[in-house]
């Protein structure tokens, strides 16, 4: 390979594949018991933390009229989108289903709802991964470029890119804001209104923070389950391990749900708890049935509560939904300023 282009490793990948083999070779040993009880806690993780979504949306738009279960399918759709689909588009799902199931809102206030979900997950990622890395079979940043995984080895190998990467998207997000200067007043006034319950710190830690941290003891019950089910071990200490290994994965957008980050990390995690083949069947083995049974129930609420057929549909008519936004304020710009 010539020296002026980045590596590109692959042995993650090869990785991952093997881990889904231990994962089918397994299935006879599974605790199906304990897979399906996990993964009811998980969509009950996930309907509760709608719940959170919806009370910043209530704040947001307090005279408009929002059904809970239009937000609970948006959630549930887009979530289960986001396992299959890398760069988490199921994200944009989520705006575009929220966005017409509220009189009156825009792309801008729902997008800006949509980030106060990461206060949350900030206050609780910082000291879950701080507890990890004092565990001492947490790999340290440094050694992510040797674990295997594409995300991370790529990124870690190729500094130099990684922040021409980062640097241009910075540049470019201040001259997109200079180019939209005369509408960033009313555009950033629209920001402001997603982030209304904010102004209410006593609310926004009772009706977010509080309902989001119940819904995170259910998704530690869920993993604690999973944990079990693939004979890894459930345990406090395992399941906020496998939280940490949720935080970093979370931040590489290139596979599904962080897929070869979290087989990486797991491998080397639990090497000291279980087998590799044991550790590789629930790397993969527990991702695979949170991503199928999200994608299905967000499947049947994209057909029982919106009336698409498919998510191919749901993406086209969003589409089709901006473009026309765009039309009715006469040009490409339209969405900024109007919706």
């Amino acid at each position: 390979m010539p020296s002026g282009l980045p590596s590109v490793p692959l042995a993650g990948v090869s990785e991952v594949f093997d881990s889904i083999g231990s994962f089918f070779d397994s299935l006879a040993h599974v605790n199906f018991l304990a897979l399906a009880i996990g993964l009811v806690l998980f969509i009950v993780y996930l309907t509760i933390r709608s719940r959170g979504f919806f009370n910043v949306l209530r704040a947001a738009y307090p005279t408009e009229t929002i059904q809970w279960r239009r937000v609970w399918g948006a959630y549930i759709a887009a979530y289960g989108f986001n396992n299959v689909i890398p760069a988490r588009g199921g994200d944009v799902i989520k705006v575009f289903l929220i966005k017409t199931s509220i009189d009156r809102s825009t792309y801008p206030a729902i997008t800006a709802a949509m980030s106060v979900e990461a206060l949350f997950d900030l206050s609780i990622a910082i000291p879950i991964l701080i507890f990890a890395f004092t565990q001492g079979v947490f790999p340290k940043p440094p050694e992510f470029a040797d674990l295997g995984a594409f995300d991370l080895s790529f990124l870690f190998a190729n500094p130099k890119l990684s922040l021409f990467l980062a640097t241009l998207l910075v540049v470019g997000g201040f001259v997109a804001f200079a180019w939209l200067s005369e509408r960033a007043r009313r555009f950033w006034a629209k920001v402001r209104q997603g982030f209304t319950i904010l102004q209410d710190r006593r609310r926004f830690f009772r009706e977010v923070w509080l309902v989001m941290f119940g819904a995170y003891i259910v998704r530690l019950a869920a993993f604690w389950a999973l944990l079990e089910a693939f004979h890894v071990g459930g345990s406090v200490r395992n399941v906020l391990l496998v939280h940490g290994i949720n935080a970093v994965a979370a931040l590489m957008p290139f596979t599904p749900g962080g897929a070869g980050v979290q087989q990486a990390f797991m491998v080397k995690v639990f090497a000291a708890s279980a087998t590799g083949a044991t550790v590789a069947a629930y790397s993969v083995g527990q991702q695979i049935a949170i991503a199928v049974v999200c994608l299905g129930v967000g499947f049947v609420a994209l057909v029982k509560i919106f009336g698409f057929r498919s998510f191919k549909e749901v993406i086209r008519a969003g589409k089709e939904h901006r473009m026309a936004e765009a039309a009715a304020a006469g040009g490409p710009d339209g969405p900024v300023a109007r919706s």
